[in-house]
This record gives structure tokens, C-alpha cells and sequence, in this order.
């Protein structure tokens, strides 16, 4: 029966793990020195070697001839804890022992002597899938074990495990393995497989294996299967990453703009059964990949791509800033934590992709500050021009882009009169309609005029308010110019706006004149188009 390449292959002893010297070195001397821990955590993404340290754990403090704190891998002890038949060491599934009665079994049996070996080892793989209740009948049994008795715990999420049971173990973090130690340990392999292998093609699959051995020699034997002679080609077409054209024609499409063309080629990919959580996980890797182009140019090592991909890449980098490039890997990122909870996934993925091809030209950051420094100085003009008096301009909208011009002189207050109103004073019948759209855009100020009038003359307007908070919200010139956008967006006229509390004008009203009088009158002395009593 055919052994699949990383079975056949697993190392067998600590000399043969590869990348993980700072643990095989603390691991073998504590077990050359008799000083090994009762319970250890291995943690570490997939195909790095901790459940393969933890049968080398296992059989190195269980061997009858260590040498070096290595299993001898001749003794009895060593071949039968290597063809799985030894009794003494248990292999448990998390993910399918995740319930308080197997946890209450296994503590039942860990009393027990062990029948041949020194030490029963309990090696409990995927541990983070157990239950919270499973883990608190662990603690108890780990905190203070039979003499005899040692766990070995492999999580590949150790977030997901409790403080408690961390703190009473030895932790051990598993690095992704070095590109260059899976390339040597591929060509070994290669070798003694009598493998056709060129060293480039080991190059990209370690590169395509993203630092996990396991998935480097299960691809190998993939290209086995496929061809005789393993090179790039070889490895592109075993893998599926010859035909992935189309995320190139996404990535245009939404460099472009060109929202139909994108949509069309996720049609195709869906009518394809193309899965859409993977589809986006593929364009987030090369948006990151887009990235490190823009930004670190000097190392093309850091990019997962193939040599004509490069080029491609390189091409539609070109045309985006980095600020473009991050607020798509924004909208990525949202789109990837939403799309496992979403009804539709389709529907999640085009709408991120809408998103994608709707980034304006200056995207969510800046990359460079040209922009920003001229927001920056126009605000300093206005808030100079408030302190001297001069009359401010409204401010620019989101996405703005500033012209450069020079600075104007300040305006002293008195050179610029108000106007005036012309015409007889009406009310104003469409101030419900102000007031809907000052709401959307400032609530706060918009509750203050809860109760208020408006009254019209020309192009000025007088608003009588009941609620003395609503003044103090007025003197704030954000809040003044959200009404006179309000107003402007409602009636298409530019109005000067005059207010005053009906409160505050109590001494007025009992000399017989009307608030609105009052404002209107002195509004004619006002100095400022927008202004407040």
C-alpha cells in the first residue's frame, strides 16, 4: 500500500525537525538531564512539527538507550511507540473529545501505572476544540498528575485555550519553517525518492506551501502524480495557480473602475461553483502582495507569486497610490471576517467588489501629504480669520481636493456690512424640510431646533428657537455652517442666517416688541453672516 510522502517521511528523532532548533535543543537536554516538565503546550500554525515533537517527546523520555536525550529508534520502546502500538502513549483527538466524560475517563485512567514504559504521555492534539467544561475537569489532573504521567497539548489556536490551563503548562511556540530549509529537505526527499526535482520548482513550492512542511511534501506528491519531471510548469499546473487569470482581471477591473467588467468575471467563477470566501482570501493575497510592492520594492522575497504574475502585479501597482491599495485591503478585510455569517456570500463578495471598484482617487490615506497640508493650512486661515474677525468661508467637503492659492489678508469686521433685508419678512414654509436634512447630517444640532421657527426676507433668514442650548451649539461655526449647508441643499439659496431665543428676549416683550423685531433690527448693525444672540 502507497504511503503518502509526508507519512513515509516524518521525522523520526529531534535531528531530523527542521527550523525548530530553540525547541528540539530545550526539549532533548531536558530530557538528557531528567528534568522534563509534566505538561507541555505546543502552539503553532499547521505542518510546523508539534504533534511530531510530541511523539519524539513521547519516546525520548520513554527509551530505553536515549543518546542525548534522543530516542535510540532501535529499542523495542522506540519501534513499537513509532508503528503506534504502544499502549502507554496516547494519541487523543480534541476536536473529537471535547466533552467533560472524556476528559473524566482519561482521568480515570491516568492513575493507573503505566504497563511497560517509564512514563504514560498523553498527547492531545487540536486541544482547542475541547469544551469549557472538559477543560475544567483537566485542570485539576494537570495542576497535580501522577508521578507517572505527562500531557502534551497542540493547539494551532491558543487563543482559544484558558489562562489556567496555560499557566500550568511548559509553552513551546512553532515557527513557520523557513522557504530555504523546505527547499533542502524537498531536494533530500527528491532524492532518495529518486525524484526528478529541479530546485526551482522546490522553490516555488515551498513558497506556494507558506511555511507548513506538511503541505510542501503533500504537493510534491502531487507533481509525482502529474509528471514525471517536476519544474515550475509542473508545480503551476498541479496546483491550480496556471489558471488564475482571473484575479488578475478582477484586479484591473477594479483599478479601473470598470464595476461591470469585475461583476462579469465573478459571474463566471460562480456559475464555475467557485467558492467566494476562498475567491476572496486569493484577491486579499495579492492586494497584500500590491502592498509590498509599493512599499518595499527592494524585497520581492516577501511576495507569494509566480515570476509572469510579478510582472503583472508590478504593472497594476503602478497605477494605484498606497492609500488606494490599503482601503481595498479595508474593504477585503470586512468582506473575509463577514462572509462566513452572511446569507449570501455572492451577494457579501459583489458588494465588496462594488466597494473596491468605488474607491475615490485619493483613497481611504494619503500617500503622500500634499493634500493633508493644505487642509491643514486652510483650516489655520479660518480659525486666524475668526480670531481677527474676517468673515470664513464655508468649509470643503469630504474629498475635496483644495486649489492652491495665497493666503488672503484678514477682513476687519467692520468692513463688511450686513445685508440688509429685502422685501417683507414671510415664513419660512419649507423649514420642516431644513430641518429633515441638517438631521442626517447633524443630529445634535438639529434636536436643539426642536420647537423653532423660521422666518425669510430676500436672502436672509431669522430663526426663533425656544431652547437657550441651541445658542451655545450656534457659536461653534461647524454647527452654523451645517444649517447653512441644510438650507442651501433644500432651497438652492445661499441664506445669512440670524438667531435668537425667545427666552432670552423676555424684557422686549413686555416693552411690546416682537422677538423676530428685535433680531431683524439688529440684524441691519450685524457684522458677520452668521451670528447669534
Amino acid at each position: 500500500m502507497y504511503t503518502a510522502l509526508y507519512r513515509k517521511w516524518r521525522p523520526m528523532t529531534f535531528d531530523d525537525v527542521v527550523s525548530q532548533p530553540h525547541i528540539t535543543a530545550t526539549l532533548s537536554r531536558q530530557v538528557a538531564e531528567g528534568k522534563t516538565a509534566h505538561a507541555y503546550l505546543f502552539t503553532g500554525s499547521r505542518g510546523t512539527g508539534k504533534t511530531t515533537c510530541a511523539r519524539i517527546l513521547a519516546k525520548a523520555v520513554n527509551c530505553l538507550h536515549p543518546k542525548d536525550g534522543k530516542p535510540c529508534l532501535e529499542c523495542e520502546i522506540c519501534r513499537e511507540a513509532d508503528l503506534g502500538t504502544l499502549s502507554d502513549i496516547i494519541e487523543i483527538d480534541g476536536a473529537s473529545n471535547t466533552g467533560v466524560d472524556d476528559i473524566r475517563e482519561l482521568r480515570e485512567s491516568a492513575f493507573y501505572t503505566p504497563e511497560r514504559c517509564r512514563y504514560k504521555v498523553y498527547i492531545i492534539d487540536e486541544v482547542h476544540m475541547i469544551s469549557p467544561a472538559a477543560f475544567n475537569a483537566l485542570l485539576k489532573i494537570m495542576e497535580e498528575p501522577p508521578e507517572h504521567v505527562k500531557f502534551i497539548l497542540a493547539t494551532t489556536e491558543v487563543h482559544k485555550v484558558p489562562a489556567t490551563v496555560i499557566s500550568r503548562c511548559q509553552r513551546f511556540d512553532f515557527r513557520r519553517i523557513r522557504e530555504e530549509d523546505i527547499v533542502d529537505r524537498l531536494m533530500y526527499i527528491a532524492g532518495q525518492e529518486k525524484i526528478d526535482l529541479d530546485r526551482s520548482a522546490a522553490a516555488l513550492i515551498a513558497r506556494l506551501s507558506d511555511g507548513a512542511m506538511r503541505d510542501a511534501l503533500s504537493l510534491l506528491d502531487q507533481c509525482v502524480a502529474f509528471s514525471d519531471k517536476i519544474d515550475r510548469d509542473a508545480v503551476s499546473n498541479a496546483a491550480g495557480v496556471a489558471g488564475r487569470e482571473y484575479l488578475f482581471d478582477i484586479l484591473e477591473a477594479v483599478t479601473e473602475g470598470d464595476t461591470p467588467r469585475a461583476m462579469t468575471v465573478i459571474d463566471e467563477l460562480y456559475a464555475r461553483s467557485k467558492d467566494m470566501s476562498l475567491l476572496c482570501d486569493e484577491l486579499l493575497m495579492q492586494m497584500r502582495n500590491l502592498m509590498l510592492i509599493k512599499t518595499v520594492p527592494a524585497k520581492p522575497e516577501l511576495i507569494s507569486c509566480l515570476d509572469n504574475e510579478a510582472e503583472r502585479l508590478k504593472a497594476i501597482c503602478d497605477r494605484l497610490s498606497l492609500g488606494e491599495i490599503l482601503s481595498r485591503l479595508e474593504v477585503l478585510q470586512s468582506c473575509a471576517e463577514a462572509l462566513p455569517r452572511a446569507v449570501s456570500k455572492r451577494t457579501e463578495f459583489e458588494m465588496a467588489i462594488v466597494k473596491l471598484c468605488s474607491v475615490p482617487a485619493a483613497g481611504g490615506y494619503a500617500s503622500d501629504t500634499s493634500v493633508l497640508e493644505k487642509r491643514i493650512a486652510k483650516l489655520e486661515q479660518e480659525i486666524e480669520g475668526l480670531r481677527s474677525g474676517a468673515v470664513p468661508k464655508e468649509r470643503p467637503r469630504k474629498n475635496e481636493v483644495l486649489p492652491e492659492e495665497p493666503p488672503k489678508p484678514s477682513v476687519k469686521r467692520q468692513e463688511v456690512p450686513a445685508k440688509e433685508p429685502s422685501g417683507s419678512l414671510e415664513p419660512f414654509r419649507r423649514w420642516d424640510e431644513v430641518l429633515d436634512r441638517l438631521t442626517s447630517e447633524n443630529p445634535g444640532c438639529a434636536g436643539a431646533l426642536n420647537g423653532s421657527e423660521a422666518y425669510v426676507s430676500g436672502e436672509m433668514m431669522y430663526i426663533v428657537v425656544k431652547n437657550e442650548f441651541f445658542l451655545g451649539l450656534f457659536k461653534k461655526p461647524e454647527n452654523a455652517a451645517s444649517l447653512k449647508k441644510a438650507a442651501f441643499d433644500v432651497t438652492g439659496v445661499n441664506y445669512s442666517i440670524r438667531a435668537k431665543c425667545s427666552k432670552s428676549g423676555q424684557n422686549g416683550a413686555e416693552s411690546g416688541k416682537n422677538p423676530v423685531d428685535e433680531l431683524i433690527e439688529k440684524a441691519k448693525n450685524a457684522d458677520i453672516p452668521v451670528d447669534v444672540e
